[in-house]
């Protein structure tokens, strides 16, 4: 029986309907963000988001039954049950607020879409090596507001007033956002030589650093890729032993 609903939870039809319902399901929980919708089909809203909610609890369920304790070996099988278990929280109760944590539902598709699913095991992946590269990053901030602060801090409370502030600011000329017209320019204008600074600044931390984090992201991605078809190679290689060894053992027993 296990292996029944093993199979039946693992087939690709299964799969493409419980990814259609996720998809249904965010489109319900957008819908309760409109009152006028609600006026008119509250209930109705309300019957559909429980009967998505009762398909992913039987989902999970399932998967517990057909694999025992090796259904918490899968970290994807955990992510499931936080995300939907946030989702059985009674609204009347102190931990009402979570009830807002429904739509995290909506990050079950994650675990359903291979290519998501691959998407994010490169971002995990990549998380070590992204942690020297926000080391360096928050030196050349910190280096970068304790300058400008003592530079620019006089004439420019409202932006370098202090060390948060200047960090601050930093950050919001590092997103390139009204970083010329709103800060550097009337910088300028009091302080000529300022593009010194700012120029290095934008060019390092912009240009250099987060296409830094990218190339880290994509680089393990590609590598999970490539493990991934390795292990299918594996599979598929030892399915065919299987296969040859059986129709050997076959053989020896005709003769």
């Amino acid at each position: 029986m296990r292996a029944r609903i093993a199979a039946f939870i693992d087939h690709p039809a299964t799969q493409r309907f419980i990814f259609g319902v996720i998809l249904f399901n965010a489109v319900i929980l957008g819908l309760e963000t409109s009152q006028p919708v609600m006026d008119a089909a509250g209930p109705l809203i309300t019957l559909l988001d429980q009967a998505c909610l009762s398909i992913f609890v039987i989902e999970l369920a399932s998967k517990f039954y057909a694999r025992g304790l090796r259904f918490f070996a899968s970290g994807w099988n955990l992510f499931d049950t936080v995300i939907v278990g946030a989702s059985l929280v009674p609204g009347g109760t102190g931990l009402s607020v979570l009830r807002a944590l429904r739509v995290l539902r909506v990050l079950r598709v994650i675990s359903v879409a291979p290519r998501l699913r691959r998407v994010v095991e490169g971002f995990l992946t990549a998380l070590p090596s992204m942690g020297s590269v926000f080391l360096l990053m928050g030196l050349i901030f910190y280096i970068g507001a304790v300058m400008s602060t003592k530079l620019f801090g006089e004439d420019f409370p409202q932006w370098f007033g202090h060390l948060g502030r200047s960090a601050y600011t930093l950050f919001q000329i590092m997103t390139l956002e009204s970083w010329s017209m709103g800060i550097v320019r009337p910088v300028l204008e009091i302080y000529p030589a300022a593009w010194a600074f700012f120029v290095p600044f934008i060019l390092l931390t912009t240009f250099a650093v987060v296409n830094l984090l990218v190339g880290l992201i994509v680089n393990s991605m590609q590598d999970a890729h490539h493990a991934e078809d390795v292990a299918r190679t594996d599979t598929y290689r030892d399915e065919v032993l299987t296969r040859l060894e059986a129709i050997e053992q076959r053989l020896k027993e005709r003769e």
